[in-house]
């Protein structure tokens, strides 16, 4: 069958955007395989060869943005389901993609015209931490399935809620956070009016700026079409030396 020029170039375009779509086939070969079958990035040379062309995808510190945000990263604690710490324990900022860090620091701003701001939970999460999360719980409304990977392990996820800037205060929500019960369900409405207040004020003002919720945590949103990037599993202290 032949093709006439126009028909030629939007094969070829076609066949590009789909290249586009699916970065980590361009470096598959720099890339580890889990026992999950997911190709996650592993070392600093890989990342740097998958940020090479798009900024956007660089991990950027969030503090180093909002320096006013607030950090009480979970998973550095044993307060957490696990019981015990995902990170290192002096783990005290977080990493998010550069468009996802451009995205919460609007949203900051936003909140703070209100005399609000934002508290992290989590942000970034090893991909190593996901397997061990799915090992304790094999729920994919509550954690993550390693056989896909997660927004967080892709650095377009974050789990936050909205605190009083003078008294860092948290405002009330449905429940605290990883509460792996219906409350936290955004469709849960038996609620007081003060929480539901509170709850879409933090939904809509992340969906605003490009966030999606995530149906079953209050807490966690992330950006679209997670396929752009790829899974990674870099320590924190080798994304600081990133930077």
């Amino acid at each position: 069958m032949k093709y006439n020029i126009t028909q030629q170039m939007n094969i070829w375009a076609w066949i590009f955007s789909i290249f586009l779509s699916y970065p980590s086939a361009c470096f598959a070969q720099n890339m580890e395989v889990s026992k999950y079958g997911v190709h996650f990035v592993k070392t600093i040379e890989a990342y740097h060869e998958s940020i090479l062309n798009d900024s956007l995808k660089k991990m950027t510190n969030l503090q180093s943005v909002i320096p006013n945000i607030v950090f009480d990263l979970r998973y550095a604690t044993k307060n957490n389901f696990m019981g015990r710490r995902m990170y290192p324990q002096k783990t005290n900022h977080s990493f998010l993609r550069a468009s996802a860090v451009q995205a919460i620091s609007k949203v900051q701003k936003e909140l703070n015209t209100m005399g609000y701001g934002l508290k992290i939970f989590d942000a970034y999460r090893p991909y190593s931490v996901t397997e061990k999360f799915w090992e304790l719980v094999h729920d994919d409304r509550y954690v993550a399935d390693p056989k896909k990977g997660s927004g967080h392990n892709r650095g377009i996820a974050v789990d936050l809620t909205i605190i009083e800037l003078n008294s860092k205060k948290e405002l009330k929500m449905p429940t605290g956070f990883d509460n792996f019960t219906d409350t936290a369900h955004h469709d849960f409405m038996a609620l007081t009016e003060e929480v539901l207040k509170n709850r879409a004020l933090l939904k809509n003002t992340m969906e605003k700026y490009g966030f999606n919720a995530f149906a079953t945590e209050w807490w966690h949103y992330s950006l679209p079409n997670p396929e752009k990037y790829e899974v990674l599993d870099l320590s924190f202290e080798e994304l600081d030396a990133a930077e």
